[in-house]
């Protein structure tokens, strides 16, 4: 699966501390709330892309764009929270791997040039995915 990891802010994290025992409860919708912006700019670069400098028009079912996906919010064995966005390793209708389509637009192949669309989806929405879950935190502990 194709990702892009973000680091968060300090004095998001001290606040995060302060829920104590809610804290399992909140973090999976709070990540799950900072990956809609993720995903909806995700797409948009996806889609613009696909089909972008080719000699021949485009082919795209849209399948590619359609498998754009979060994971469940987990806890690894050293207590972080992960929440993964990104194509999966599911095959489209025709047996290839979208997982492989979405890593050679990226990077390229022989006789194709790379066409980003997850570096730029990582820079361009590392504040509002921020601010997003900011938010939602602050929703939460409003509501404790």
């Amino acid at each position: 699966m194709a990702r892009a990891a973000v680091k968060m802010p300090d004095d998001f994290l001290e606040r995060i501390s302060r829920l104590n025992n809610r804290f399992d409860d909140i973090v999976p919708r709070v990540l799950e709330k900072g990956a809609e912006p993720v995903i909806q700019k995700a797409k948009t670069n996806l889609a613009t892309r696909i089909g972008q400098g080719t000699k021949e028009p485009s082919q795209a079912t849209g399948e590619l764009i359609a498998s754009l996906e979060t994971t469940k919010p987990i806890q690894d064995a050293k207590g972080d929270w992960n929440l993964r966005v990104g194509i999966p390793t599911t095959k489209d209708s025709k047996g290839v791997s979208n997982a492989l389509k979405a890593a050679v637009l990226e990077y390229g192949k022989s006789g194709q040039q790379p066409k980003p669309w997850l570096k730029p989806t990582k820079s361009a929405t590392r504040k509002v995915c921020a601010e997003a879950m900011e938010k939602a935190l602050d929703k939460e502990i409003q509501k404790l």
